[in-house]
């Protein structure tokens, strides 16, 4: 029989969480409220309730919290399914937008959002749609970050026996953007991993596949580092077009086909920012003991 102290310990180690599951075309997420009220959550936790048999299951976890920084009207953290801290998250953002406005945490259609990467500015617009401001694409190697003596439109990357064609790109968070001829019988199992964790981009990358159907359309996959291959990619897409657009084979706007949904993509060029305009919807909503 437990003891009265052993009962008040199990009491203490356990919480209940509340979120909201969330999905931008197909890449899924949970969303916390830890704006009202501060949660702590560790990377162990954070695997437990990515898991899609045991837990809840999702591509990232998103946290709303209080901004650090003055006119900012929140703080948004990314967490990848293995427990890691990440920088950006394009269609997490719009999920962000459509979570603060459903909650009633702001009653502004466009608001200024924190990130480890700088600020962000989404829109929610009049058709349900979001589009964010992705800032300034950065393309110096140690911005991104990625080794290379100088910055270049594309670069080789030897993977194994293989010489690639890549661009790199960052949108808060590592890209490297490769074309290929059919996106669905690219090689993103097998050559994903060994980008993603490839020795000349020291925190990892993002490995996109973009087939180009005409100038103003692609079609993409990417493999994300720390989660695999997601249905979609925020982040990535914008990418992409940047990495088409400076390759000279893509004019903006661009729709980007992903196994999950279509995203539009616009960006005028070096020193200009990029804005991305898609969907965002709510799932369910839940708690589970953590």
């Amino acid at each position: 029989m437990a003891s009265p102290r052993d009962a008040q310990l199990t009491k203490i180690k356990k919480m209940k969480l509340t979120f909201t599951k969330m999905q931008g075309i197909g890449n899924d997420f949970v969303v916390i409220d830890g704006y009202s009220a501060p949660v702590n959550l560790d990377a162990a936790t954070i695997q437990r309730l990515a898991d899609r048999h045991f837990g809840i299951g999702f591509d990232q976890l998103l946290l709303v919290e209080q901004p650090t920084v003055p006119g900012v009207d929140f703080r948004y953290r990314i967490f990848n399914a293995d427990g890691g801290e990440v920088e950006q998250c394009g269609n997490g953002a719009r999920c962000f937008v459509r979570f603060v406005h459903d909650k009633a945490l702001t009653d502004q259609s466009e608001i200024r959002v924190e990130t480890a990467r700088g600020i962000i500015q989404p829109r929610l617009e009049d058709d349900g749609l979001v589009t964010v401001n992705m800032g300034e694409p950065r393309l110096q190697p140690d911005e991104i970050p990625f080794v290379a003596d100088a910055a270049a439109v594309t670069y080789a990357l030897v993977v194994g026996e293989q010489t690639l064609e890549i661009s790199a790109v960052s949108m808060g968070n590592p890209h490297a953007v490769m074309l290929v001829e059919d996106v669905q019988t690219a090689p993103v199992a097998s050559l994903g991993p060994l980008i993603e964790k490839h020795e000349r981009f020291p925190q990892r990358v993002n490995a996109g596949f973009m087939q180009v159907v005409s100038p103003h359309h692609i079609q993409l996959r990417v493999f994300e580092r720390g989660s695999g291959e997601t249905l979609a990619c925020g982040t990535g897409a914008c990418a992409a077009v940047v990495s088409g657009i400076r390759r000279g084979i893509l004019q903006s706007p661009v729709r980007v086909t992903t196994r999950g949904g279509e995203l539009s993509i616009s960006w005028h060029g070096e020193h200009q920012p990029v804005l991305m305009t898609g969907p965002a919807e709510t799932v369910f909503e839940g708690s589970i003991d953590i």
